[in-house]
């Protein structure tokens, strides 16, 4: 089967998309020190507190209880959750 013939063009060549109007309804458009303030302090120390908490909730759980409970593992599975959830966050 044979492609169609092109036969012309949507838009005269040359012409550059116009971005969305700033004022639209609905749209935020950041300033430039907003995009290069990075983040809060508080969010690396939330994201490394999580992670390393957990992790050590899950293996005291296991390791040192005689009796692991599913609590324990919930909680630590919840704060290594946090810690993600800060990482993507992190600037």
């Amino acid at each position: 089967m044979a492609r169609p013939k092109k036969t012309s063009r949507v838009t005269p060549k040359g012409t550059k998309s116009t971005p969305p109007a700033a004022e639209a309804e609905g749209v935020i458009v950041p300033t430039e020190a907003q995009l290069s303030e990075g983040s809060p302090p508080w969010v690396p120390a939330l994201m490394f507190g999580g992670l390393g908490l957990g992790v050590v909730l899950i293996f005291v759980n296991y390791l040192i209880l005689s009796d692991p409970s599913n609590w324990w593992l919930l909680g630590g599975l919840l704060l290594v959750l946090v810690g993600i959830v800060a990482a993507t966050r992190y600037q």
